[in-house]
Formats: structure tokens, C-alpha cells, sequence
């Protein structure tokens, strides 16, 4: 994947006009404000007053015709030198008042009771250029939640159920980074469209076979990405970590990153924060990846001929242009600690997205009541194996497995270690200037595979594990 052309990012000041200090009610003048959850707009807790947010100004919107790379001062590197600890003067009052940037952007002034807030950029990664509002209320991401956990009570640990309650839930803003993308896409390889399928043989020794037409396919077409969305922190990149379930939060994406507004202090009040700890060179690998998977499968809205799939020999993604806004987005956290023994324990999270209520969560498993049941479902496989044997059906073996499946989907179900965000479907493209090419090489006869040897269009280089072996399972058995 290559780079942008230009060597210099333009930086946009997502802060122009933004001041330290009080933020005023326009009605009334009062510094109590915070965000209403239902309208979505700031709230004067003093006369009720409500206002419209601030939309950031002079980042590029048409990204078709983005060039060179863009980034919001917001995202720019963090000095790590910088002093987290910024002290005012109240306005009203004359006091000074400290506010620690790494636990809050506001604090009451506490002789005159007025709210002051942070609302310039410090190089500390605390000030975003963009934050998305609370959208879901905390009774219903509570209700969210009881109802996600309900469903898994079942093989949940008696210890976990016992615990269990909602009313410890936080509102958290947790940082992204949001990448758009101007590329250009070019992907050469080949492709299969099945002719006919039929059988050979009687009795065991009855197989599939396939005739397909193979083709020399091409692909290459403008695109447009929109809103690709990364963790910027980096205790929530680390997605496969054994002592946190942060996959489970990667889930609930996406988020409507369209009805972003321009940074301001209120929109945290009775929320807590995680600055971001993550530089656009950390970052830029994740996003070269991800693209380039959005990008696979773009171009497979163009493929649906081929049935049987296509294996590219060649895929490049040139990028013309990039633009980087770091961003608070809404999350609903529950939190449970499972302690293993003196020296290991886990981190189980459910969280709801605060913008559309998806929700995701890990709850902790009482293993010797699974592995019970799996037994049971395994010998009663047993007895089908047997059963079936003997009425000479040819695919028996597989009630043999029967335990292991009912193990396996049930640790799924209730861990979700496989769950993440599908950014390669989910992310908003735009393709254009599409080019095909698409010629016939020959007619494949007496084929066994159901699907083209190496076909790739399918894959995501950020696969979970779990997604893995279900790929390798149904290619190893390549059931018919």
C-alpha cells in the first residue's frame, strides 16, 4: 500500500475560537451545563436554555476529491513531556483552580461554585478534535445489559450471578482515531463460475465433482473511505490480551461518526474519559491493513458471477489522500473481575454503544457444569454415530463431534472471544471510475474442491481466531 504523496500534513485547527475558563449559558449566563441525552444538545442546568453544538470547520468532506494528508490538530504526535496538571483563574471570582487533564477536563471553582472547563488543545492527547454525544440513556444501556446476561445465566459462574448487577455501569468516552481514505485500487487474479455439479459413484463411495469456467478477472476502480474508525488508546488495541476482554468493546462499532461536533468539556459532565495514548504512526499500519480489506471487499459487489470464488495473485491499493481526526466516542461499560488464583485473573467487560445500543460482553463461565453437559452431548452423539452407522449413512462420523461443537458454541456464546467490528462491511465506502476485465481462459472439468484453489476475496487480515478455524474446518471437510 503506498503512501500519500505529500510529505507535510496539512493541520486544521479543530480548536479555532475555543477558550479556557467558563462556558456561559447564551440565555442566562450560568456555567452549570451538561448534555441532554434525548435532544442531544447542551442544557443549561440553571434555566433550562437549551443550544445547538458546534460542527468542526475546514476538514475536507468530499474525500473523492481528498489529496495529500489532513489531520486535525487534535491528532497531532503527544508530547509526552507535556504537564497534564493546567491551573485557571475564575472569571468570576478572581480564584485559581487546578484541573488534572489526565482525570477531567472540568472542575468547580470552589469558592464561587462556577463550572471551568478545558476547551484548548494541549499536546497531551486529552483534548480530541471531535466527540460524539451521549445518545442512549443509562437506564436503557442498564436494561441492554440485563437482558444480554440474562440470556447467558445458564453455564454463567455462580459467583459472577450472585454479583451481578447494573447499577455500577459507566458512561465512558473512550478515544479513536477516524481515518478517511482517497485511494485507488487495482486487483488482478482469477475466478471460477460453476457450470454444473453432479455425482460419481454409488453407495460410500458416492463424491461431488464440479465443472466451472475459470476466468482471468481485473479489477481496479476509485474508492472512497469514510469514517474508519481505530482505537486510539493502546490497552484497547491489544484485542487478544488473556487478562482484559477488550475485543467485546471493538464490537459495538460502528459508530455515527457524521453527527460528531466540535470538542467542548460539557458533553463529559457525569461521563469519565480515556485520553488518548497513541501517535498516527502507531497507528498507520492498522489502517493501511484495514483499508486494504475494505478495499478486497468492495470489489466483491462486482464479482457475484463467480460462485466459486476468486484468488487474487495481485491487489494494490494506492493512496491519494488521508485525512486523521482524533474523536471521543460514547460507551456503556460494565466491568467484572474474575479472579482465576492468587496471580491470575480476568477482566470481563459487557458494553453497549451509547449511539445505536449494540451491545457485546463476556460473561465468566462455571466450567464444570460446560464441560458436564458436553460430556452428556457427546455420549448421546455417540449413540447417534452408532445408530447412523449402521443404517450405513455415509456422513456418521460427524455426530462423533457433536460434544465439541456444543462445547465450543456455548464458550462462544458466553465469551465472545471471536466477536469484533467488521469494518470491511461495516465501514462507509464510495466506489467509482470502476474498470472490469474479465476474460475466459478454460472450461475446468471433474473438479473436486467446491470452491477455487487459494480463493482470497473473502479474507480479513484482522480475522479472529476463532474465524480462522471455522474457515479451516469448512475447507477441510468441504461439505457439500
Amino acid at each position: 500500500m503506498s503512501e500519500v504523496t505529500n510529505d507535510e500534513p496539512r493541520i486544521v485547527k479543530t480548536d479555532e475560537g475555543a477558550k479556557d475558563g467558563q462556558n456561559k449559558c447564551p440565555r442566562c449566563g450560568a456555567t452549570d451545563i451538561s448534555l441532554n441525552v434525548k435532544t442531544g444538545l447542551l442544557r443549561c442546568n440553571y434555566c433550562r436554555f437549551e443550544f445547538a453544538p458546534e460542527k468542526v470547520e475546514g476538514m475536507e468532506t468530499d474525500i473523492s476529491n481528498l489529496q495529500g494528508e489532513v489531520m486535525g490538530s487534535g491528532a497531532q504526535d503527544i508530547q509526552q513531556d507535556t504537564n497534564d496538571v493546567v491551573t485557571f483563574k475564575c472569571s468570576s471570582c478572581g480564584a485559581e483552580v487546578v484541573i488534572d487533564t489526565s482525570e477531567s477536563t472540568q472542575a468547580r471553582c470552589h469558592w464561587c461554585r462556577n463550572t471551568l472547563s478545558v476547551n484548548q488543545q494541549i499536546p497531551n492527547g486529552s483534548i480530541p478534535d471531535v466527540v460524539l454525544p451521549f445518545k442512549v440513556s443509562k437506564e436503557e444501556a442498564k436494561q441492554q445489559i440485563n437482558n444480554f446476561v440474562g440470556k447467558r445465566k445458564f453455564f454463567a459462574h455462580p459467583k459472577f450471578t450472585q454479583e451481578f448487577t447494573t447499577e455500577n455501569i459507566m458512561g465512558v468516552y473512550f478515544p479513536y482515531m477516524v481515518v478517511d481514505v482517497n485511494a485507488h485500487a487495482s486487483m488482478h487474479g482469477q475466478g471460477e463460475h460453476q457450470i454444473r455439479k453432479y455425482v460419481r459413484g454409488s453407495g460410500n463411495n458416492q463424491r461431488v465433482y464440479y465443472d466451472a469456467d475459470l476466468y482471468e478477472v481485473g479489477r481496479d476502480f476509485d474508492l472512497a473511505i469514510n469514517g474508519l474508525t481505530v482505537e486510539s488508546s493502546a490497552d484497547k488495541l491489544d484485542k487478544h490480551s488473556s487478562s482484559k476482554t477488550n475485543n467485546v468493546i471493538n464490537a459495538i462499532m460502528p459508530f455515527d461518526i457524521e453527527n460528531s461536533v466540535k470538542w467542548n468539556s460539557n458533553y463529559l459532565k457525569g461521563y469519565t474519559s480515556e485520553k488518548r495514548d497513541t501517535n498516527i504512526e502507531q497507528l498507520r499500519p492498522i489502517v493501511d491493513t484495514q483499508s486494504k480489506d475494505i478495499a478486497r471487499f468492495s470489489a466483491n459487489d462486482t464479482l457475484k458471477e463467480y460462485d466459486r470464488g476468486v484468488r487474487w495473485d495481485s491487489e494494490n491499493l494506492s493512496v491519494k489522500g488521508q485525512q486523521w481526526k482524533a474523536a471521543y466516542l460514547p460507551v456503556w461499560l460494565y466491568s467484572y473481575r474474575q479472579v482465576i488464583d492468587e496471580k491470575n485473573s480476568v477482566l470481563h467487560y459487557v458494553a453497549v454503544n451509547a449511539r445505536t445500543k449494540e451491545t457485546m460482553g463476556s460473561v465468566p463461565i462455571y466450567m464444570p457444569k460446560l464441560l458436564g453437559i458436553s460430556a452428556a452431548v457427546e455420549a448421546l452423539g455417540i449413540i447417534l454415530m452408532i445408530i447412523t452407522a449402521m443404517m450405513e449413512f455415509r456422513l456418521s462420523f460427524i455426530f462423533l463431534l457433536t460434544g465439541f461443537i456444543y462445547f465450543f458454541l456455548m464458550y462462544v456464546k458466553y465469551r465472545n472471544s471471536d466477536a469484533r467490528h467488521h469494518y470491511e462491511t461495516e465501514t462507509r465506502t464510495k466506489m467509482s471510475n470502476l474498470q472490469k476485465s474479465d476474460r475466459l481462459i478454460k472450461r475446468e472439468t471433474g473438479l473436486s474442491n467446491s470452491k477455487i484453489s487459494g480463493a482470497n476475496n473473502k479474507r480479513v487480515s484482522g480475522q479472529s481466531i476463532t474465524e480462522k478455524a471455522m474457515n479451516t474446518i469448512t475447507e477441510t471437510l468441504d461439505f457439500k
